[in-house]
């Protein structure tokens, strides 16, 4: 079995902002727990989104760029659009 690749800085930087999202949501959990105002949570809940949005975006250019594509793949028009109505859902 093969070790996976070291991490670049990009995944890295992708990795951190996943733990801050994920920090969030439990957050937002707690906040629910708390009974807390349905503004507040909604506030959160934004903020949480856009993280994600933020995220998403950052992945998809790494995909743009072909680093994700398989060894000696390219990335085709086709692979791109793909990928943006995935992460436009």
């Amino acid at each position: 079995m093969t070790e996976p690749a070291p991490l670049s800085d990009t995944d890295q930087k992708v990795l951190k902002r996943l733990r801050r999202i994920e920090g969030q949501v439990r957050g937002l959990q707690r906040m629910i727990e708390e009974g807390r105002d349905c503004h507040d949570i909604l506030i959160q809940l934004s903020g949480v989104r856009n993280a994600l949005d933020a995220a998403g975006e950052q992945i998809l250019e790494q995909y743009a760029s072909g680093c994700r594509a398989h060894p000696g793949e390219t990335v085709t028009p086709q692979d791109v659009v793909r990928a943006v109505k995935l992460l436009r859902g």
